[in-house]
């Protein structure tokens, strides 16, 4: 992995973390452009972000 490669992928975590811990009432609406802003990721990171957000949130059920 490159550098550019693996800083995106922590940032993709870093939002996942983010939207998982962030009470819904909270979360920014449409989601995807807010991630992108507030992350510097793509449409398809923000994507994946919310994918791990969601896996992040069913493991700690």
């Amino acid at each position: 992995m490159t550098g550019t490669d693996h800083e995106h992928t922590e940032a993709v975590q870093e939002a996942a973390r983010w939207l998982a811990t962030t009470p819904d009432h909270m979360k920014p609406h449409p989601v995807v452009p807010a991630l992108r802003a507030r992350f510097g990721l793509s449409a398809k990171e923000a994507c994946e972000a919310i994918t791990q957000a969601g896996l992040i949130q069913r493991r700690t059920m």
